[in-house]
C-alpha cells in the first residue's frame, strides 16, 4: 500500500537536511530546540517518520509532533495535536 504523504515527507526531509542548521539558526526560525537527551527528558517519543517524531510531553501529557534535522541531530517546532 502506498502512502500519498511519502513524497512530501521525503521532500521535507531533503530540504531540512540540505543546509546544516546550527542550534542558534533553528532557534531563530522555530523557537525551542532539543538535542536527543533534552528531548527524552521533556517528551516520550511515541513514533518516528522522518522528518517527524510523534511525542507526548511528560509534564502535562499533551501529544504532538516535532520535526528533526539529522546532522547535527536537533528536534524543533513542537506542535500539539
Amino acid at each position: 500500500m502506498s502512502d500519498p504523504r511519502e513524497i512530501t515527507r521525503r521532500l521535507m526531509t531533503t530540504a531540512i537536511n540540505s543546509v546544516e542548521g546550527s542550534r542558534e539558526y533553528l532557534e531563530s526560525k522555530h523557537g525551542e530546540v532539543w538535542d536527543t537527551t533534552s528531548l527524552q527528558e521533556e517528551f516520550t517519543v511515541l513514533g518516528f517518520c522522518s522528518p517527524f517524531c510523534i511525542v507526548q510531553r511528560k509534564c502535562d501529557g499533551v501529544k504532538g509532533s516535532v520535526m528533526l534535522q539529522h546532522s547535527p541531530r536537533y528536534y524543533f517546532g513542537f506542535s500539539p495535536e
